[in-house]
């Protein structure tokens, strides 16, 4: 075994090419190689466990290797594996999109597939940018789109435009629009000390929307939380202000419910806590519950008409949309929420979360923590002698059994929705000992 894994080691560091992942560094390092997995524990090739405290880049709802989850895909293998969404449909994706605008707010009716978050968003830019030219008042002017800064919408050129973290943009900047973007100041650092129904930090927003709303096609927002920046959370009634402020000035609202959606922040979509009904909803990541490729965009029926007609057609689609296995586990996934009661199971993990981030809080070098349901950021003070501070605790934490990944100097702890009085305890535990021993990691 030890000389499979060697090869398997030098043949990843020959062939690949890991995302987001400086590899250099990578090539440097010894391996971390994942042969399976159980519950919320991956295995390495040795056989050792490590808690996924990320849920697998923030994927995986039910834990790994579930029966029910199997079942689904097994059952699915038997009929038929792909067939073409172009010309054709089958049963696993209609009572999937049936299913999806059952349980999302508002009145989500119609259901357009793809295979990646950052598609669904590119779907929902598309989508907002031609309805406003085929809607029963066109107005082809609405041709830009509002987004906040910090923003993270994905890595395809429509959502990089609409993201506002330069790392992830500087590169690309000639291929990308303009968006006119707004900071959403978390926390709260407007002059004026304002707000709008109680809401901070919403009037320059408004102020930008209000001057330039006849160009504006949509707003899109991450609903409660900014994952990518760092798991920056919003004021209370923040995202619902902005919904308001989009209605006021007829502009289309999307939601970005990659990241938040599927049970993630305690309700199994972001915009329940607030009561939104959003225009269009962009998922991903859960909705398979971490198993195969599946997004989806969700939009009204009024938008929807306005792409009937003789000569009208959305012209975007993918060769595996809406691919059967995926809609059939997709489909379990959602059964999984009922069948198991996960979010009333959730929210004792949520709040044993919050009380270990209270208790981290305190430690040496901690500079914050935040959380939005079972989302947790740990800022780390960062310092010239130690820009990456980060590094060392990670490092440690997977020696110790615990797999996370950070944003920049934030540890990000996001593990599955069902982990365990006792795994949450033994992360927190973990962290609190790495944390409060800085100089022996």
């Amino acid at each position: 075994m030890e000389s499979n894994t060697i090869r398997l080691e030098q043949a990843d560091k020959r062939f690949l090419w890991h995302p987001f992942t400086q590899q250099q560094a990578w090539e440097a390092e010894p391996q971390l190689i994942i042969e399976r997995a159980k519950g919320c524990y991956l295995f390495d090739s040795k056989g050792r466990p490590y808690l996924d405290g990320v849920s697998s880049l923030w994927v995986n709802v039910h834990g790994h290797n579930h029966p029910a989850l199997n079942a689904a895909l097994q059952a699915q293998l038997q009929k038929v594996a792909h067939t073409t969404f172009l010309g054709l449909t089958h049963p696993p994706a209609i009572e999937l999109a049936q299913r999806l605008a059952t349980v999302t707010p508002g009145q989500l009716t119609r259901v357009f597939y793809s295979d990646t978050g950052a598609a669904a968003v590119e779907i929902a830019l598309k989508m907002a940018l031609q309805y406003w030219q085929q809607c029963p008042d066109p107005q082809p002017q609405k041709q830009r789109f509002f987004s906040l800064a910090n923003a993270y919408h994905g890595d395809t050129v429509g959502a990089m435009s609409v993201g506002q973290i330069d790392l992830y943009r500087q590169a690309y900047a000639a291929l990308l629009f303009s968006p006119v973007h707004a900071d959403p100041g978390i926390p709260c650092s407007c002059p004026l000390s304002c707000t709008r129904h109680g809401v901070p930090c919403i009037h320059e927003v408004e102020r930008i929307i209000a001057a330039h709303h006849r160009e504006l096609a949509a707003m899109i927002v991450e609903p409660l939380v900014q994952g990518a920046a760092g798991i920056r959370v919003y004021p209370a009634g923040y995202t619902r202000a902005l919904w308001e402020l989009a209605k006021q000035y007829h502009l289309l609202f999307i939601v970005d419910e990659v990241a938040t959606g599927f049970g993630k922040t305690g309700r199994l979509f972001a915009c329940e806590h607030e009561g939104i009904e959003p225009d269009i909803m962009a998922l991903g990541k859960g909705i398979t519950g971490g198993y195969l490729p599946l997004a989806a965009t969700l939009t009204t029926e009024e938008i929807y008409r306005a792409f009937l007609g003789p000569e009208r057609t959305f012209y975007h689609g993918h060769t595996y949309t809406g691919n059967p296995l995926c809609c059939a586990v997709a489909l379990a996934n959602l059964a999984l929420f009922e069948q198991e009661h996960t979010l009333d199971r959730l929210q004792s993990r949520i709040d044993q979360l919050g009380q270990g981030l209270r208790q981290l809080a305190t430690l040496p070098g901690v500079v914050a923590t935040r959380q939005c349901g079972i989302m947790a950021g740990i800022e780390l003070q960062t310092s010239p002698e130690q820009p990456h501070p980060e590094r060392p605790v990670l490092q440690e934490a997977r020696r110790r059994g615990i797999l996370l990944r950070p944003l920049g100097n934030v540890l990000v702890v996001m593990p599955p929705l069902v982990i365990s009085e006792q795994e949450m305890t033994f992360l927190l535990n973990t962290l609190s000992i790495i944390l409060a021993d800085r100089n022996g990691v």
